[in-house]
């Protein structure tokens, strides 16, 4: 039986924005508790904090010195300008030291795959991939992301980071956007509609890296039919072409239909069937080398149930009908639709020529981004 390397320290759950935040650390926890008493086999593998010499090789030194010192109570005179004390990213007490684990964790999933111990690696955590170089933003304050794909280009890795997150993967695309070893592919919600307001078609990569950032801005309402046809139309073939060593994932689980900050409406189903594409795309270009980590995901239930179903894939298991009795009554006040059990969504009964129009509109997307990589004749 193989064992799935999944990187997670309890620490994690330290990185904690208050009551009333989206942002619900306690997502790890359920999760982790939710694939133990599922008995998918994993090696439990738990990371050290990333140092801050590894932080100051994605984000500036004064970024670093800044979240330190709010970290430890310190006033900052203009915490704004650092991304801190604002809505998404309100201080709180050892903040510096729950994203350093985080950080920490992602860049250790990376090494478990580059130095060749594992072909596959979930890190069940992290995903921030909102934070700049030298600010916070969206909930994320180091960009364990660009730790982990830093990491792997300091060994002369090509890096392939493909975004699934509902929101564009800002962070990391703008600090690689100048790397040709590089390639940043994010498919999410349109700017026009929802933060943080980027990902654009011409968001393309600058310099010697023009080609390196692929979007895939969507409307709100796209639904499984819709996403899977863009993917297929775009990431196998940009990927492929880019030749990588690694692919490298977020999971962003907040596409779902029911999550409350965000306008897709995919099921579980879509989820599903992007899991086989992205294993299967690692098995064909990077020798099945592939490094996961978790996202955004705020209705908990479907975000539960999106991740530890991705868990399954990595680890060529089948996935069960039904969620573990004891696990769903231990946690069933946390979720949405208590009522139900059932790991899958039901089967939608629209008809996918209901949403034609956004299909469409979808479509025009692809062909504008399929212009801007092939030329005017596609």
């Amino acid at each position: 039986m193989m064992l799935l390397p999944v990187v997670y320290h309890d620490d994690y759950l330290t990185y904690n924005f208050g009551p009333g935040h989206p942002f619900i650390p306690d997502r790890w926890a359920a999760l982790e508790q939710l694939l133990s008493i599922a008995g998918v086999p994993i090696e439990w593998i738990s990371p050290e904090p990333a140092s801050e010499e590894i932080l100051y090789k994605v984000h500036s030194r004064e970024f670093v010195d800044a979240v330190k010192a709010a970290s430890d109570g310190s006033d900052l005179s203009y915490p704004g300008q650092y991304g801190l004390e604002t809505g998404d990213v309100p201080i709180f007490r050892g903040m510096h030291e729950a994203a350093s684990i985080i950080a920490g964790g992602s860049l250790h999933a990376g090494e478990l795959v580059a130095g060749g111990r594992a072909k596959r690696v979930l890190q069940l955590g992290g995903g921030l991939h909102h934070a700049m170089r030298d600010r916070a933003s969206g909930f994320c304050v180091y960009n364990d992301l660009a730790v982990l794909v830093s990491g792997l280009r300091d060994q002369d890795l090509r890096v392939a980071y493909v975004d699934i997150d509902v929101h564009h993967g800002d962070g990391v695309q703008t600090i690689f956007y100048d790397d040709p070893d590089v390639l940043t592919v994010s498919l999410h919600e349109s700017g026009r509609y929802l933060f943080p307001g980027t990902g654009s078609v011409n968001e393309y990569g600058r310099g010697v890296a023009e080609g390196t950032s692929i979007n895939v801005p969507l409307i709100p309402e796209t639904r499984d039919a819709s996403y899977l046809e863009v993917f297929d139309s775009i990431v196998p073939k940009v990927v492929t072409a880019f030749q990588p060593d690694i692919l490298v994932v977020q999971s962003g689980a907040d596409a779902h239909q029911i999550d409350p900050l965000a306008h897709l409406s995919l099921t579980t189903h879509a989820y599903d069937a992007l899991f086989d594409r992205l294993i299967q795309l690692a098995e064909y270009v990077t020798g099945g080398r592939i490094v996961v980590t978790l996202g955004g995901g705020y209705a908990f239930d479907s975000t539960l149930r999106i991740w530890s179903m991705l868990a399954y894939k990595l680890a060529e298991e089948e996935l069960p009908e039904q969620l573990p009795i004891d696990w769903h009554s231990k946690w069933r006040t946390r979720l949405d639709f208590p009522a139900w059990t059932a790991w899958q969504d039901e089967e939608s009964g629209d008809s996918e020529d209901e949403h034609d129009a956004v299909a469409e509109t979808n479509r025009e997307t692809v062909r504008a981004l399929q212009r801007l990589i092939y030329g005017p004749e596609r």
